[in-house]
């Protein structure tokens, strides 16, 4: 994802690496998994490492919205709302 909400370079794939590892520092120190489905889509999966309590899952987010940087900002501002929102994790 490129800084200025240009489209990522790349292939899909390194693309999708660069989508996970964003999502992953952005939450620490809870733990991200995201799984790729037919669709293509997406299930992001928030949760504690240590105890393996699951916090938030989000599924059928919809690769194609997630194009730029800003959109992915905006995913990540989504799900903390949803965290806090729940009380489920201090953010």
């Amino acid at each position: 994802m490129d800084v200025d909400g240009a489209p990522a370079e790349g292939s899909p794939l390194t693309a999708l690496a660069a989508l996970r590892e964003t999502l992953a520092r952005s939450f620490e120190p809870l733990a991200c998994e995201c799984d790729v489905h037919p669709g293509p889509s997406l299930t992001v999966r928030i949760y504690d490492p240590y105890s393996d309590r699951v916090d938030l899952v989000v599924t059928g987010l919809r690769l194609e919205r997630l194009m730029t940087s800003r959109d992915v900002d905006a995913l990540i501002e989504e799900l903390r709302y949803e965290l806090q929102s729940n009380g489920l994790a201090a953010m």
